[in-house]
Order: structure tokens, then C-alpha cells, then sequence
């Protein structure tokens, strides 16, 4: 009996299981795909899984980074022809050579771990966020269109876009958690132009943050709007978990936006009649 990738079972099963205990809809949305495209799906979310797991350890960062780097090491070792070790690289290793993975795209998602690893991100530049984005966000895109089924430019342009609105879309959800972290990750340039002050916890009380989160939002927004452009341009059956993806992100940007600024503390859900309405609707084009 064949298997998903041609991988062993035992191996699939372990990726898997990654990727269910981390009790994610992540598991459930990757379902609409088919096996081997599936399994490659969950390979990628498992990597990220773990490296993530890592760069949100609380130990000194001397001990983190040669953790971060034994994985650079495992993905080059894949790229080189290498015996993989483990079930997570035996399956990323069939994924990489069934759907063409880039080693590049790999590492931006470890330069993206040791970013949040390395310093507590507060206030960044511009330019320093958009890196941020690209590494844990769009890089994460251009694995997954290729899992996907296109590789086109088009759908490196999807990544880029989806990678940013999705991740500035976590941001906003997350501005008061990220303060008990003492982490903000909004904008320098937007604060300072509102008069915030660049600290996390004073951030919260200032006025002028809802403002700050408005036009953040609508950068989003245009991302969003980017994306779609993009998607239009590629293969419409593999851009479905895309599509699903952005729709559902989108809802819960305008959940946010619905609820405002100005009450960061309370949580947005997006009831479940609409994220099984955004799948029907998205999923079967």
C-alpha cells in the first residue's frame, strides 16, 4: 500500500501528531488537500512548530541559538543529500524533492525565530517589522504555494502579500498580550508620529495607540487586497488553502476592527458558522 510522499508510516504518523497537538485549526484546514500535498503541508508546520518552540524558550538565548542552528544544520544536510535524522526530516526531505522547497525559504523562517529569540522586539523600525513579516510569516508562504501545487512568481508575489496581512494581523490581535511580554511590535515611525510612547506598558494608555492600530490595520488591509490580486494570477486549485487562509485572517482583522482599538484586552473570535461559510465559500471555487 503506497503512502503520502512515498514516506513511511510510522514517520507520517509522527508529523502528524506534531502538528494535532499543537491544537491548531491549522490541522483540520490543511485537510481540504490531497495526501501528499498534505502531508508535505504538515511537514513544514511541524519544522516551524519545533523552531518555534525554541525561540519562545525562556532560557538565555546562548543556549537557544545552538538549538536554532543544529536545525540550519539538519535543512542544509537535506539540501546536501544527507542522511535525515528523524521522522520530521525524512518527511521535509521527500517534500523538498517531490515540490521543488527552497533552502532558502527554510532558513528565512530561522533568522525569523532568532529574531524574537535574541532581543525583546519593541517598537521596530519600518523596515525591521517588514523583515520580521517576510522571515516568519512569508517565508512560510513560499514553502507552502509550492506545497500548494504553484511555483510561479505570481504565487511567490501571494506569499509576500498573505505573509504580511496575516502577520500584521496577529499583531494587532495580540498588542495587550505582547505588552505582559514586554514586547511591542507595532511600528516605531506610527507611534512617534502619534506621540506613543515607545515602552509597551505606557503604550496602553496612551490615546493615540488606537490611531497607531487603525493605520496599521489598514496596511493589512492592502495587503490583503494585494494578495488576491495575486492569486488570481495563479493556478485557482492551488491557491484553495490560500484563499482560506486570507479569508479567515480578513475576518478577524474586521472582527478587530469591529470591536476597536481602544479595548485591547478583549479577545475577538470569529464564530464558527463563518469559518465553516469562509471554507465552503473559499475551498470550492
Amino acid at each position: 500500500m503506497s503512502t503520502a510522499l512515498g514516506a513511511a508510516q510510522a514517520d507520517l504518523d509522527a508529523v502528524e501528531t506534531v502538528v494535532r497537538n499543537a491544537g491548531t485549526s491549522f490541522y483540520r484546514g490543511m485537510r481540504i488537500l490531497p495526501p501528499d500535498r498534505r502531508m508535505a503541508m504538515y511537514a513544514i508546520y511541524a519544522f516551524c512548530r519545533l523552531v518555534d518552540d525554541i525561540a519562545d524558550d525562556p532560557a538565555p538565548f546562548e543556549t537557544i541559538l545552538p538549538r536554532l542552528n543544529q536545525w540550519r544544520a539538519r535543512i542544509a544536510a537535506l539540501f546536501q543529500g544527507a542522511e535525515p535524522e528523524g521522522p520530521i526530516e525524512r518527511v521535509l526531505g521527500r517534500a523538498i524533492a517531490t515540490y521543488h522547497l527552497r533552502e532558502q525559504d527554510f532558513a528565512a523562517v530561522i533568522d525569523g525565530m532568532q529574531m524574537d529569540a535574541e532581543t525583546v522586539i519593541v517598537a521596530p523600525d519600518l523596515a525591521t517589522l517588514d523583515l520580521y513579516c517576510d522571515r516568519v510569516a512569508a517565508a512560510v508562504g513560499r514553502l507552502s504555494v509550492r506545497a500548494f501545487g504553484d511555483a510561479s512568481e505570481q504565487a511567490d508575489k501571494v506569499a509576500w502579500s498573505l505573509g504580511r496581512a496575516l502577520q500584521l494581523t496577529n499583531i494587532l490581535r495580540d498588542v495587550h498580550e505582547d505588552a505582559g511580554r514586554d514586547r511591542l511590535y507595532l511600528p516605531r515611525e506610527y507611534l512617534l508620529e502619534e506621540g506613543v510612547p515607545l515602552d509597551p506598558h505606557a503604550a496602553l494608555a496612551h490615546p493615540g495607540l488606537a490611531r497607531v492600530c487603525a493605520r496599521l490595520a489598514a496596511d493589512a488591509h492592502w495587503h490583503f487586497a494585494a494578495a488576491r490580486a495575486s492569486m488570481a494570477l495563479c493556478d485557482p486549485a492551488a491557491m484553495k488553502p490560500a484563499r482560506v487562509m486570507g479569508a479567515s485572517y480578513a475576518a478577524i482583522l474586521a472582527a478587530l476592527e469591529a470591536r476597536g482599538w481602544t479595548r485591547l484586552a478583549q479577545k475577538v473570535r470569529v464564530p464558527k458558522w463563518r469559518k465553516l461559510w469562509i471554507v465552503v465559500r473559499h475551498a470550492w471555487l
